[in-house]
């Protein structure tokens, strides 16, 4: 009888980190995975993007809208705990997958954990400079198994009391697609976006929860900045969590201005395109900090959201002043990137994570957490 894997997804991003997964389980004879979509994937001002997981032509799909109008995070995480432990009671998955440091994903892990379900949480160990870091150790200590991306993540969770054997280190699932040989080529995406430059860079500005009530001047800092500059850009609408507002309020300067192509979304194998053919990201978007590096682009990061995370050597760190990030603009198309290598993993991530579930101790392990002492 085969194992049911119910993935967790609420956002563009994370859905872009576990999709390889997905998609290696599907084939696979010994699994049946289950897909629980909500957050942003249900906002239409978001870009709807349930509708790229559908493209995927996954079998099993079930939706649950979280969004409040308090647009508060608690309230969210309260919402999707009660949709979460009503769908398991008619799935009965034998493990649930969450990533990274959403509250999506602490709600995974509670519900998974107080339902004796196997919770395996990926990019669990890393470090944010927000309210995200929070989430993610806490999603952590919530959870059973560990897909983690490299020796360092694994490290802090053995700090954080994690057992071992419990650990898996996969790499980034994420790198799995951006170097596979299903991205579309750059006209194609230009073309399905109809952005007509033959050279952008590409923005993506979230908000800071810790910050929130700065985020309209930082905002505004960060679009006045864009304005004052000479290139063209690809925009990205930030993800949905508090202050999200004030950046789309700002991003309403940059309507009708023929530098600026603004999105709600884009298709994650698009943006990757995209972003690889580009010439620098700025921002403060994970994505300056993962596959930016793997691409060799230079970047622009702002504030504190990415702070003390895995940082490649050439990044140009400022703060959000408009003045700060129009000097790094003013010397970004001579900045000359080093080569490096990021330790996110070779591009093997879904097969790995397959290796591991079909070891047979994974499924021993105990539902009672251990704490381990050093």
């Amino acid at each position: 009888m085969s194992k049911k894997i119910l993935f967790l997804t609420g956002t563009r991003a994370d859905f872009g980190k576990i999709k390889s997964l997905i998609q290696i389980l599907e084939a696979h004879p010994e699994f049946e995975p289950f897909i629980f979509v909500t957050g942003m994937h249900l906002q239409k001002e978001y870009g709807y993007t349930l509708l790229e997981v559908e493209r995927c032509g996954f079998t099993n799909i079930h939706t649950f809208e979280n969004h409040t109008h308090e647009t508060t995070m608690d309230l969210t995480l309260a919402k999707t705990i009660e949709g979460l432990s009503t769908y398991v009671k008619s799935c009965e998955p034998d493990m649930i997958v969450i990533h990274g440091d959403r509250v999506e994903a602490l709600a995974g892990a509670i519900v998974g954990s107080l339902n004796n379900i196997l919770v395996a949480h990926i990019e669990g160990g890393e470090v944010s400079g927000t309210i995200d870091e929070l989430i993610r150790h806490s999603t952590s200590k919530m959870s059973h198994v560990h897909f983690v991306s490299n020796k360092q993540a694994k490290k802090r969770l053995i700090q954080m009391g994690e057992l071992e054997n419990a650990i898996f280190t996969i790499g980034s699932p994420d790198v799995d697609i951006m170097f596979s040989n299903t991205l579309p080529d750059l006209e194609t995406a230009k073309k399905y976006y109809e952005i007509a430059y033959d050279k952008y860079a590409v923005a993506m500005f979230h908000p800071v929860t810790t910050e929130a009530k700065f985020m309209q001047e930082y905002a505004d800092n960060f679009v006045e900045a864009l304005l004052a500059d000479h290139h063209n850009y690809v925009v990205v609408y930030p993800n949905n969590d508090l202050g999200s507002q004030t950046i789309l309020k700002a991003y309403e300067r940059l309507k009708g201005n023929p530098r600026f192509r603004v999105f709600p979304s884009l298709r994650f194998e698009y943006f990757l395109t995209l972003l690889k053919k580009s010439q620098f990201i700025i921002g403060n978007s994970s994505a300056g900090i993962r596959e930016a590096p793997y691409y060799g682009l230079p970047i622009i990061n702002i504030g504190t959201r990415q702070q003390n995370r895995a940082l490649h050597a050439d990044i140009i760190n400022v703060d959000y002043t408009s003045e700060s990030i129009s000097n790094a603009l003013n010397v970004i198309d001579t900045h000359k990137v080093q080569p490096t290598e990021s330790d996110f993993g070779k591009g093997n991530s879904a097969e790995l994570f397959l290796k591991s579930l079909l070891n047979e101790d994974i499924w021993q392990l105990n539902h009672q957490k251990q704490f381990r002492d050093s």
